[in-house]
């Protein structure tokens, strides 16, 4: 039988040349600078959002409730109205606007806008309060 000699497995490195250990940092480098340019491709790349949110838009929430009573306190100085309206509904039992109108007529428009009610009905349940 014949006797193979295999070499030392603690040595095996040193059995790898000068051509395998030189190549060696330049393709690191190379590896390090393509992916540094592939990272600010993409960074610098605009993102175009389908959907975009809308922060500076307000929301509008249309109730339609039925108030059991209207308290409005005018303000002759600061020159507005506070309104706050009972209602009977579970979901919104108090809503509360502010208004920069100071004449009755013009405060009843605005709540039954508001509230989308004839001004009639507003004029039914309006309880003026006036504060200087």
């Amino acid at each position: 039988m014949r006797r193979v000699n295999l070499p030392d497995s603690s040595r095996w490195w040193q059995g790898l040349g000068i051509e395998f250990w030189l190549p060696l940092p330049l393709l690191t480098l190379i590896f390090g600078v393509s992916c540094s340019l592939m990272t600010v491709q993409g960074l610098n790349r605009a993102y175009r959002a389908q959907d975009k949110l809308q922060a500076d838009s307000q929301l509008e929430v249309h109730l339609s409730v039925k108030p059991a009573t209207i308290q409005a306190v005018i303000h002759l100085r600061a020159h507005f109205t506070q309104v706050e309206v009972q209602t009977h509904a579970p979901i919104a039992q108090k809503l509360a606007f502010d208004f920069p109108l100071i004449h009755p007529d013009q405060i009843e428009e605005s709540i039954a806008q508001a509230l989308q009610l004839p001004r009639q009905e507003v004029r039914k349940l309006v309880h003026y309060e006036i504060v200087n």
